[in-house]
């Protein structure tokens, strides 16, 4: 795990809290997770509260991002970000919506839960 990322204060309504940049990193992936999901029930974003859903979910998402690669790489930031969404999202459309992957998708995402790894435990990649 990169030990270099300081915890930082961010202000949120005039609130200064100190913030991990990898705790953040996991609430942008968390959005990110229920945005992408909330696509499918937005129906081609013919329904409103879906697609309201779905528009503040990746804008959250996108904004923890701006803050995090003040701290952390950005290319480390989007590979964790990426890989985890990826992993994180057909989860959850296995549970909500019954798309069980083939083999080759579960050796696809473990592949990538692999790759996400490395980055964290082996990478000296600084901001």
């Amino acid at each position: 795990m990169q030990k270099s990322a300081k915890p930082f204060i961010i202000s949120i309504f005039n609130v200064g809290l100190i913030m991990n940049p990898w705790f953040l990193l996991g609430c942008a992936i968390v959005i990110e997770v229920i945005g992408t999901n909330s696509v499918k029930y937005s129906n081609g974003f013919t329904k409103p509260l879906p697609t309201l859903a779905v528009l503040l979910c990746f804008a959250a998402s996108l904004y923890l991002l701006s803050i995090i690669t003040k701290t952390l790489p950005v290319g480390i930031v989007y590979a964790v970000w990426a890989g985890c969404g990826i992993v994180l999202t057909a989860l959850v459309a296995y549970f909500l919506f019954g798309q069980k992957p083939d083999l080759a998708g579960f050796i696809g995402m473990a592949m990538i839960l692999g790759g996400v790894l490395v980055i964290n435990l082996f990478s000296k990649a600084e901001a």
